[in-house]
């Protein structure tokens, strides 16, 4: 078993005690919700003591929650408290625009990150191209239908089956132009396209006259939102694929800065 007091992942300078707890709190994700004493001794090499006392020090400070019935500890409320912190500190849109800006001058129109919000997507950063801006006001916080768009539909197709049955099933399909597909068996056939693509480009499904290229935005290999260039398709007669490839390597890039690669396995 590798000495857990001289861990080489941790970067010369930094407190090692500090840097342990966070890569056991980083551990913590979708495919492992629960982390007991035992599992983390195993998985970080370390002895069940030390390992006992992190898990205890995390949950003191509210960020691990103990299940009495297993023993096991799950992501506790001072993780909500940093998740609302980072919507409210403006680090998101301090870490994107900049690639979003290079997306913006390489096209020439404006460049948009959305995240899912309930049946929805909502922009959250974007970058004007040089045809300014692609509405009247600013695409920051405008939502988009799932089902109506590029921007929607590059996320909502790399979604699992029974979340993404979540959002449609029951759910009236919203006609909002006469290129918007109401139809659920249609729709599902395009999202299954999208995903052997990689990309999605719609012409007016939600505003008329406008196109729509996007790509998802992926971290740790999950949906995490889509990536969008959009211009006027009367004005502009564009080949999308030409602008395939930038967007997906920006979108790479932002999965880059907004995730840590992963450091639980030991060798």
């Amino acid at each position: 078993m590798p000495a857990f007091e001289t861990d080489p992942s941790t970067p010369a300078g930094l407190p090692q005690t500090a840097d342990r707890a966070l890569r056991v709190l980083l551990a913590f994700d979708r495919a492992h919700p629960e982390w007991g004493v035992t599992k983390v001794a195993r998985e970080f090499g370390l002895h069940t003591s030390i390992a006992q006392r992190l898990l205890a020090t995390l949950a003191h400070r509210g960020f691990l929650v103990r299940n009495e019935a297993n023993r096991r500890y799950r992501i506790g409320p001072a993780a909500l408290h940093l998740g609302r912190m980072w919507e409210q500190a403006g680090t998101l849109d301090l870490l994107v625009r900049p690639l979003l800006a290079e997306v913006a001058e390489e096209t020439g129109h404006s460049a948009l990150l959305a995240l899912p919000d309930s049946a929805h997507m909502r922009g959250v950063v974007v970058a004007e191209g040089a045809d300014g801006r692609l509405r009247d006001y600013p695409l920051t916080n405008e939502l988009y239908p799932a089902h109506a768009g590029a921007t929607s539909k590059s996320f909502y197709a790399f979604l699992p089956e029974d979340l993404r049955s979540r959002v449609f099933t029951d759910r009236p399909l919203a006609r909002f132009t006469d290129r918007t597909v109401t139809d659920l068996a249609v729709l599902e056939e395009q999202f299954a396209e999208i995903r052997r693509a990689g990309w999605a480009y719609t012409v007016g499904e939600y505003d008329v006259g406008v196109a729509t290229l996007a790509v998802p935005v992926f971290l740790r290999e999950e949906p995490y939102g889509s990536l969008s260039v959009g211009w006027q398709s009367e004005q502009y007669d564009h080949d999308p694929a030409q602008w395939v490839e930038l967007l997906q390597q920006t979108s790479v890039r932002i999965g880059q800065r907004l995730t840590r690669p992963a450091t639980r396995r030991r060798p």
